[in-house]
């Protein structure tokens, strides 16, 4: 006897000892009843009548999910997701519904896998295939407050939703690329025609300011080429109106001046032109006439002399 009460001293601080690690808490119960919570380090219970029913990580914890949806046009959407959460926090109400909400933690992820599927492809039931991939953030959001609202009553709380991937079928993939590369296809040929337009364009531009210069340089030098004929024709004038007179002056004909005038002409039309053969009317009836057209031009200019005078 003296033996056994010692035993049963040990034996009963023994199972009266309980130790919970570090980011976990420990759920007591009595006779199958709630009990309390054992916080993280050295605990005591009631040795036999208080139980540990359930040891829960108050750690992050993460899961990825794979599953399709599809869209309002039929197009097959697959998505690969990752789900971080944690339970709220250790206070009692909270643990208690963490730790008898579900049978298990099996139960538990595939309630909280199905909810975030479902909110998913609730979604993207709304929405057409080629809208999927530009909502990656709007579908986050959407999934995000339904799924945080529901883990709240199971007494967690989710602290990240990523969609890391979104993929189609293979068929589907195809019509995506054939799209695209049409699009490109139609994009470049927009780029080549408004580069063509505009090349063309400035050439035209171009070209009508150098035919505009070009005119205006043109228009000048004609100028310049009729104020030049008309000085010429000036001083011409001036210096047959000189030679006229003293002439006159000292009594000789002046149509001395035109046979003169129409030599020179000859002579120029040998030394500067270009053909080989110059025709002139040599008899004797075309070389009068010629002299009486010299003497008429002659007499019209003394007329009109007296006329001036």
């Amino acid at each position: 006897m003296e033996l056994v009460l010692p035993v049963l001293l040990v034996l009963a601080v023994a199972l009266s000892v309980v130790t919970v690690r570090q980011g976990t808490v420990a759920v007591t119960t009595i006779f199958g009843k709630y009990s309390r919570t054992l916080q993280p380090g050295l605990s005591f219970r009631i040795p036999l009548f208080e139980q540990i029913f359930k040891r829960i990580s108050i750690q992050n914890r993460a899961v990825e999910l794979n599953f399709q949806a599809v869209t309002v046009d039929q197009a097959n959407v697959h998505f690969t997701s990752l789900l971080l959460f944690a339970v709220m926090n250790n206070q009692d109400e909270t643990i208690k519904k963490v730790a008898f909400k579900f049978v298990s933690d099996r139960d538990f992820m595939a309630a909280l896998s199905r909810t975030v599927e479902g909110s998913i492809r609730a979604y993207v039931a709304t929405k057409r295939q080629a809208e999927i991939l530009g909502l990656r953030r709007e579908i986050t959001d959407a999934v995000k407050i339904n799924v945080d609202h529901m883990l709240e009553d199971w007494g967690f709380h989710l602290l990240d939703l990523q969609i890391n991937e979104i993929t189609f079928d293979e068929e589907v993939l195809r019509s995506m690329s054939k799209v695209v590369a049409s699009n490109n296809l139609k994009a470049a040929a927009e780029n080549e025609g408004q580069a063509l337009l505009i090349t063309k364009t400035k050439g035209a531009e171009a070209e009508g300011n150098a035919i505009k210069i070009a005119a205006e340089a043109e228009r000048e030098a004609a100028k310049m080429r009729g104020q030049a004929v008309a000085l010429f024709r000036e001083e011409v004038a001036r210096g047959m109106s000189q030679a006229a007179k003293e002439m006159r002056d000292a009594q000789l004909d002046t149509s001395v001046i035109l046979f003169s005038m129409w030599t020179e002409a000859l002579k120029n039309f040998t030394e500067h032109g270009k053909g080989n053969v110059i025709f002139l009317d040599g008899s004797v009836d075309g070389m009068q006439k010629t002299l009486k057209d010299l003497m008429a031009l002659n007499q019209l200019d003394v007329l009109g002399g007296r006329k001036g005078n």
